[in-house]
């Protein structure tokens, strides 16, 4: 399946729009992961933990777009958009949605 943020994939004309998909995923922080976060905060650098938890989150919603996209009978996903937001209480939890236009090209 074909997944793009480009609203038209050049050479292949969109046959029929079959509507909007969601893929969401909630993630819960995790304490070990905070305070090697705020190591990595204090001494610069990348935070190889928190970068992780982002990876598997995207990749998590848009295995769940895909799949509600192969269920609307789409062969693609065009228009795709991802939002990365903290929520619940001091932003503990992660959310990661994606969503898009479920087409058969």
């Amino acid at each position: 399946m074909l997944i793009t943020t480009t609203s038209i994939v050049e050479g292949r004309p969109v046959q029929r729009h079959l509507g909007i998909v969601t893929g969401e995923v909630i993630l819960g922080a995790n304490i070990v992961r905070d305070f090697f976060a705020a190591v990595t905060d204090i001494f610069g650098g990348r935070s190889g933990e928190y970068e992780e938890v982002l990876a598997r989150g995207r990749e998590q919603a848009l295995r769940e777009l895909e799949d509600k996209a192969r269920a609307f009978g789409a062969n693609a996903v065009i228009g795709v958009d991802i939002d990365y937001e903290t929520i619940g209480s001091r932003g503990s939890m992660l959310m990661v949605s994606v969503t898009g236009t479920a087409v058969v090209l």
